[in-house]
């Protein structure tokens, strides 16, 4: 076929965020179930599971046989994504009660975690894009996980290693946003939404690690659980808050030309409404689940909008190659 070297070209010239497509799918997975919406829910586990495993083999191959471009690969943000990408799948397999399995992918991300760390951390400079916030997501996807199976396994130890994570999720975000190009907000192609993920997937954590408390473990007492909850409600507030800020700022400079990035633009929008969703259940606030629904399904719709790009640049790459 004439268009199978340009879809191999196009493959192969693929950056390492593209892991933002199995976050963005994965966590609306996640949402998609908290609604009760299993069926969908189950669709968009499959096409992650798939992407991620088209993904995680070429990481390999790439490791193996190109290992030059694999490191020059892994000091960038984007390659972060293996991890938080990771994380997510394993948050939504834990939900299905497939334990032993969400914990090999905890296993994964953890011998992950440190090393691109490092080797992201290393390149960072003055003026970053929103991939910089990456370091965030990624460790406090490994407290989310981490949290959920300690809520499902009654492990205490995963519980207050994934509070230790929390509190080192949020120091690594204030790192990230002294490094933050403020003008991504009006110029930037996607990743910009990062800024506002991070903090929603710390709300996840926080809420996870409430539920983990109220499993019949005894993890932290009264005082401990109060400022977690304070932290928790103040870190979904703040992120509502940069919501509205990009959201604001996409109307005020609409982009709307596709890029590989505005996947990283549906893995926010999709963890707010499951933040979202989850804090309502963690602090006991029902009507958070309202808007938490309706941020889902805003993010349903930028997914298909986003993916009905990729297809669009897929053919076309193939067609010229």
């Amino acid at each position: 076929m004439p268009g199978i070297p340009g879809l191999r070209a196009w493959w192969a010239d693929r950056p390492p965020a593209a892991g933002a497509a199995v976050m963005a799918t994965g966590i609306l997975s996640v949402g998609l179930h908290l609604t009760g919406a299993e069926a969908v829910s189950r669709v968009a586990l499959a096409l992650a599971c798939v992407t991620w495993a088209a993904l995680a083999a070429d990481f390999v191959l790439r490791l193996l046989g190109e290992r030059r471009r694999w490191v020059a690969e892994a000091g960038s943000p984007g390659a972060l994504t293996a991890v938080a990408a990771t994380t997510v799948l394993g948050i939504r397999i834990s939900a299905l009660g497939r334990q032993t399995l969400a914990e090999a992918l905890l296993a994964l991300a953890a011998l992950l975690w440190p090393v691109l760390l490092l080797l992201v951390v290393r390149h960072w400079k003055r003026r970053m894009p929103g991939g910089v916030f990456l370091c965030c997501v990624a460790t406090q996807g490994l407290a989310v996980l981490a949290a959920a199976l300690a809520a499902a396994e009654r492990t205490a130890w995963l519980a207050h290693t994934a509070l230790v994570l929390f509190w080192l999720g949020l120091a690594l975000y204030g790192l990230a946003l002294a490094r933050f190009d403020l003008r991504q907000v009006l110029e930037g192609a996607g990743d910009h939404w990062v800024a506002g993920g991070a903090l929603a997937i710390s709300a996840l954590a926080g809420a996870k690690l409430l539920i983990a408390g109220d499993s019949g473990l005894y993890l932290w007492d009264d005082d401990d659980r109060g400022v977690l909850r304070f932290a928790t409600v103040a870190l979904l507030v703040l992120d509502l808050a940069w919501y509205l800020v990009l959201l604001a700022a996409e109307a005020a400079r609409p982009r709307l030309g596709y890029d590989m990035r505005r996947w990283s633009t549906v893995f926010p929008m999709g963890m707010t409404a499951t933040a979202t969703l989850s804090v309502a259940t963690a602090v006991g606030v029902p009507w958070l689940r309202w808007p938490g629904r309706v941020l889902l399904w805003v993010a349903v719709a930028v997914w298909l909008a986003v993916a009905a790009g990729a297809v669009l640049g897929a053919r076309a790459d193939g067609r010229d190659g």
